[in-house]
């Protein structure tokens, strides 16, 4: 006899409150450590006067006020747009495992990249266009999926969805791979960017990151009572007055926006979009207009607590936030699906 499947304990009333207090206080103390530590030495009092006054001939006020901050300003964006992504994708697809890549968002914006350096012969001078190539290449990839999965069809349904961008996707990485043994002077490059860091000018990309993420993110907050009905499954759905076709659309936009955006400027990262959801459901329950902020704050306390680990990990050296992200989520993940307490949606 198959044994039952243990459902987690949440926490009553107050125990969610002090959880989300808890969450927002963990998030203050990683802004001020993002900004404060760093593989470069700077004593508390200079990063102090750094922000309330400011010596432009100073050179640790120049590294605090020009990097760090952009820096941590740039995980706080990436951050809520993956955590935001991974929530509505799992709600369009009823599956508490899903994350962004499900849609071939990662995998798009890849090829994206890989097809702007050969058109163009170089990704090291590319500067902001990196930034659109990925942007096109995720939106490509989204739209590809959403035709194949036959999101426009009255017989359309998230698994077909999920088989089309599953598939989608690992044809675009044998085309990424196949154009980076073919132009190594791309691969040279590419493979930095891969492997999503916050290493370099974050100052370039964020305010077209700011504006696409905040575009996300006001369509996912809209779109949270649609979001509780897709859960429930399309019948019940329609019952409570939702379109199906035009929620996906809604979920599948807002997704391209959040995820493809993050993925232009940070590379794509792993785990955030997949580990915070399921945290914030295990506290919260499954209503989306509880469950989406704070998903968003985790993914943003996640991905603050893995570049400032991977600063100091391998002083004077820096390692790479989804190197440092896939160390913590992987095994966090293998344990939730080991002790089935995968929250069902």
């Amino acid at each position: 006899m198959t044994p039952p499947t243990t459902r987690p304990r949440r926490p009553g009333p107050v125990g969610r409150r002090w959880a989300v207090v808890g969450v927002v206080a963990l998030l203050l103390v990683l802004l001020v450590a993002s900004v404060a530590v760093g593989s470069r030495s700077i004593d508390p009092a200079t990063v102090w006067d750094a922000l309330t006054a400011p010596d432009p001939a100073d050179d640790e006020h120049t590294t605090v006020r020009l990097l760090r901050i952009p820096r941590t300003a740039l995980i706080v964006l990436v951050g809520s747009a993956l955590g935001a992504a991974g929530t509505v994708m799992q709600a369009m697809t009823r599956n508490p495992l899903a994350e962004p890549g499900l849609l071939g968002v990662n995998a798009g914006a890849a090829a994206g990249v890989v097809t702007g350096g050969v058109v163009t012969g170089s990704l090291a001078t590319a500067g902001l266009w990196v930034y659109v190539y990925a942007m096109v290449g995720a939106a490509c990839a989204a739209t590809a999926v959403y035709a194949l999965g036959g999101a426009l069809s009255k017989g359309s349904n998230p698994v077909r969805l999920v088989l089309a961008g599953v598939a989608l996707a690992a044809v675009l990485s044998a085309y990424t791979s196949a154009v980076l043994v073919s132009f190594p002077e791309v691969f040279d490059w590419f493979r930095f960017w891969d492997t999503g860091s916050f290493q370099g000018p974050a100052a370039d990309v964020l305010g077209p990151t700011a504006v696409l993420v905040g575009a996300g993110l006001l369509v996912s907050l809209a779109l949270t009572r649609s979001l509780n009905a897709l859960a429930l499954g399309p019948e019940l759905g329609r019952s409570l007055g939702v379109h199906p076709r035009r929620a996906w659309l809604g979920s599948g936009a807002a997704v391209v926006l959040l995820a493809g955006s993050a993925t232009a400027a940070a590379g794509p990262i792993a785990f955030v979009g997949l580990v915070a959801p399921l945290v914030a459901r295990a506290i919260v329950g499954p209503d989306y207009r509880r469950l989406l902020p704070l998903a968003v704050l985790l993914a943003v306390c996640v991905l603050l607590a893995s570049d400032v680990v991977g600063r100091l990990l391998v002083l004077p050296s820096e390692l790479e936030a989804s190197i440092v992200c896939a160390l913590l989520g992987a095994p966090f993940f293998i344990s939730v699906v080991r002790r089935r307490r995968v929250p069902r949606l």
